[in-house]
């Protein structure tokens, strides 16, 4: 990034932060303290998320008839994989043409519980198929899930029933066991404070604008 282009950026920056805080500062007491109650949930919601153990193996294994595409997988609303498809063509008797097959395998990490699967697959010509699949999933536990993909279908299936995998006695595994009910323990605590707060502070608002409004 070149200086002025960054001394730019910089000076932007400082502008939009200066009228978001005026618009802040205009806003009333109530709707502050509604918005920060609203923004310190929003973020403990996501560090929660981000600190939840994927301790879930998911083996996809793939069958496809494409020359070249694309494949998705979102676990409930979340991309968690996409990658490349290539296939060949597969002769009989090695020598006459019979159809183009190709096949993936890959690995997915996540969470333990219940969750929603999607898988969508593209062709090198623009078709496109997409199924879903859903399955509870129990902790350090191993599924495989198995996808076939036409031009014209796909299909989904879990093969076999889920394996468990013993928990290692370590260190992260005692932080993975306890961290989802310590960050839950402290959002009720931080979340029940700042409401205890606002419902002090806002009838002391309400009185001070009262005493200060002009008497007829």
């Amino acid at each position: 990034m070149d200086r002025p282009y960054l001394s730019e950026f910089v000076l932007k920056s400082k502008a939009f932060c200066s009228k978001a805080l005026c618009l802040v500062g205009k806003l009333p007491l109530t709707a502050r303290i509604v918005g920060g109650l609203l923004i310190v949930f929003a973020v403990l919601v996501g560090v929660h998320q981000a600190f939840l153990p994927k301790d879930v193996t998911i083996r996809l294994k793939v069958q496809h008839s494409f020359r070249s595409g694309q494949l998705w997988v979102w676990v409930d609303d979340d991309l968690a994989y996409s990658g490349k498809l290539n296939g060949n063509m597969k002769k009989k008797f090695g020598l006459i043409p019979d159809s183009i097959q190709g096949s993936l395998s890959e690995t997915l990490q996540i969470p333990a519980g219940s969750h929603r699967l999607t898988v969508r697959a593209s062709a090198e010509d623009g078709t496109v198929q997409e199924d879903k699949i859903s399955g509870d999933f129990a902790r350090n536990s191993q599924r495989t899930l198995s996808v076939n993909a036409r031009r014209n279908d796909i299909s989904l299936s879990w093969q076999g029933a889920g394996s468990t995998v013993p928990e290692p006695e370590s260190g992260s595994s005692w932080y993975s066991k306890y961290a989802s009910s310590l960050f839950l323990t402290a959002a009720g605590s931080i979340i029940s404070a700042l409401t205890g707060f606002a419902l002090r502070e806002i009838p002391n608002q309400v009185r001070s604008r009262q005493s200060a409004s002009p008497k007829p």
